[in-house]
């Protein structure tokens, strides 16, 4: 399930936006504000953020050189401003794709395909960082050279991590991505046993974590390294 952010401040516009993207393989959430927006970051996990520029509580821009920092999450910006300089900043500081007002919602839906498309190819590339290689398209994880050995669950969850690599995924969103067999319950529990059991095969000292933090109260995080 893709999840995709959209951050526009008029509501009409982005309902109708939900409405022109609605698919079985999507869930959205709405913010208004950079303010929503960074609070629904913290607490969720995104494949996509479509982000309008001129927001009541500052500029769309400098959220997103603030995603830039330190995630690769695709961004389309929506904005009014036309101008070749706004299209060219823009894309300096990080858009995947700018989309000027008015616009078609059917180009819009075409050009989110185009970038969650992006996402997957992605990873199916080698992820190289520090001493590691994830291949998620072969299943092969590598540590210093050595083939590691991990389950479907184990899988799943490092790569929600490393999608979101420097950003915190709450226990809810992890459950939510990784048990998505239609179960009705699935005990918290599980969740603790898996990222025991990667740090496990990853970390050089399982008790103290350099990759994979907890964040007390919230969840997870790769940290960016």
């Amino acid at each position: 399930m893709n999840r995709i952010l959209i951050v526009e401040d008029d509501i009409a516009l982005s309902n109708g936006i939900v409405l022109a993207l609605k698919d079985d393989n999507c869930a959205f959430v709405q913010a208004y504000d950079i303010v929503g927006a960074k609070k629904r970051m913290k607490s969720n996990s995104f494949d996509l953020m479509i982000l309008d520029i001129n927001l009541p509580d500052g500029k769309g821009l400098d959220l997103l050189a603030d995603v830039r920092k330190n995630s690769a999450l695709p961004v389309i910006v929506l904005t009014a401003n036309d101008l070749e300089t706004d299209i060219v900043t823009g894309f300096e500081l990080g858009a995947d794709d700018y989309i000027t007002k008015p616009f078609s919602l059917m180009v819009l839906r075409a050009r989110v395909g185009v970038q969650l498309r992006k996402g997957r190819q992605q990873l199916s590339d080698t992820i190289h960082i520090d001493g590691f290689s994830f291949s998620f398209e072969k299943m092969e994880f590598w540590k210093d050279g050595q083939l590691i050995d991990l389950s479907k669950t184990e899988q799943k969850l490092l790569k929600v991590l490393i999608l979101n690599r420097g950003n915190t995924v709450s226990r809810a969103d992890l459950v939510d991505r990784i048990w998505t067999d239609g179960a009705e319950y699935v005990d918290e529990n599980a969740l603790s046993v898996t990222i025991k059991r990667l740090r496990d095969k990853l970390e050089d000292i399982p008790s103290a974590p350099q990759y994979i933090k907890t964040v007390y109260g919230i969840g997870y995080t790769w940290t960016v390294k």
